[in-house]
């Protein structure tokens, strides 16, 4: 019985929910109101919602009981203890491929369906790869700090923490490894996306000794930790619109070893914000985007996304550049970044950026993550001339 109260629970929050908000932040709420759950509770209701959203833009058409369940089966790669007490005739059938899946469940449906925007993707994306891996939960990545990799490799071991080396820097974990009383976040290693970390790889390539460096979109604060373990000693700005987030990176900077720096409130959007008179080395634009590259990590973003939200960030993202390449130093470089596979937000602003600043480009990456259980990034650097 307790399997379909799950069920149920999971279908009145679907039902709740409207998507202005991370459906994870969401959840967590209910189940802060709600304290009658286990913890075995809440991670069957959250599997089986997220279960729903995983599909997508896929079988619109299925009630939100039925569709959790499809989506159950589908994103299933083994017997699995849920199945096997809501829909034991599908649990034995996990490993089939997706196809004999949906032909053993009767629906003439294709894996594409979940994704139907192939013709807005960036063209180096594998199509049917791509859409697979929504079915899929992406692994957790950390990034070891440097001088930091052995401690933190004996102290996951200790604790039992099963990792797979990617590179001299990079660990990938289950997605469910409780870290943080494990190891010291940020000092020791920062939770970063294997793409993300990748980034690194276009800063390596830069060659300028103690650099002046503006973040411009700063955010969590990620490109900056990068920035300062890639080229040592660096003097630092970031801004970003909302003054939270500012007061969130001066905690995780302290942690980080990040301690002279400057920081300020702006609407890079605009050409109203106010910035110290200066110019610098490199300018950080890791923009504001659709997050396309990451919805199998929160599948919720793309059930409701909506296709004329590209063109809107595009937009945005060529205001964001051009309100903040003024601030370059003649031979100074910028670095683009996305977090998105569509071409408008990533090809066509390099052509932008190209066409009506004169700024030669240097490199451009996508990082597909999609085959490896990690995000899809867009990365590019140009110089000034």
């Amino acid at each position: 019985m307790k399997y379909y109260s799950h069920l149920n629970t999971a279908v009145q929050l679907l039902q709740q929910y409207n998507g202005s908000q991370p459906f994870g932040s969401f959840i967590k709420q209910y189940f802060s109101q709600h304290k009658k759950y286990g913890s075995k509770d809440r991670k069957n209701i959250s599997h089986l919602c997220y279960a729903f959203f995983r599909l997508g833009k896929a079988l619109p058409q299925l009630g939100k009981e039925e569709r959790i369940l499809t989506g159950l089966f589908l994103c299933s790669y083994e017997p699995n203890e849920l199945l096997q007490n809501l829909r034991p005739e599908w649990n034995n059938n996990t490993r089939l491929a997706f196809n004999e899946k949906v032909q053993l469940l009767g629906i003439d449906q294709s894996i594409h369906d979940v994704f139907p925007w192939k013709e807005e993707l960036s063209s180096e994306i594998d199509y049917t790869s791509f859409c697979s891996s929504f079915l899929t939960q992406p692994d957790l990545f950390l990034r070891m700090r440097p001088g930091k990799a052995s401690t933190v490799k004996e102290k996951l071991q200790r604790a039992g923490i099963t990792f797979q080396e990617l590179g001299n820097s990079c660990l990938a974990l289950p997605n469910a490894s409780k870290i943080d009383a494990v190891i010291e976040i940020d000092k020791e290693a920062v939770i970063q996306d294997h793409s993300s970390q990748r980034i690194g790889e276009l800063m390596e390539g830069i060659i300028v000794r103690s650099p002046k460096i503006w973040d411009a979109c700063a955010a969590s604060g990620g490109k900056s930790i990068l920035a300062f373990d890639t080229f040592k000693h660096i003097d630092l700005t970031v801004s970003d619109i909302r003054q939270s987030i500012l007061f969130n990176l001066e905690k995780r900077f302290a942690t980080a070893g990040i301690k002279n720096y400057h920081a300020f409130v702006g609407d890079l959007s605009t050409s109203t914000f106010n910035i110290r008179n200066s110019a610098f080395d490199i300018i950080i634009t890791d923009v504001p985007c659709s997050g396309s590259g990451t919805w199998s990590r929160t599948p919720e973003q793309l059930y409701y996304f909506e296709p004329q939200q590209i063109s809107k960030y595009s937009a945005l993202q060529k205001n964001i550049v051009s309100n903040a390449i003024p601030y370059l130093k003649p031979g100074g470089f910028l670095l683009y970044c996305t977090c998105s596979v569509f071409k408008k937000e990533n090809e066509e602003v390099v052509d932008f950026i190209q066409q009506q600043h004169s700024l030669q480009l240097k490199q451009s990456t996508l990082f597909t993550g999609y085959t490896m259980k990690a995000d899809t990034l867009f990365g590019a650097v140009f110089q000034k001339q």
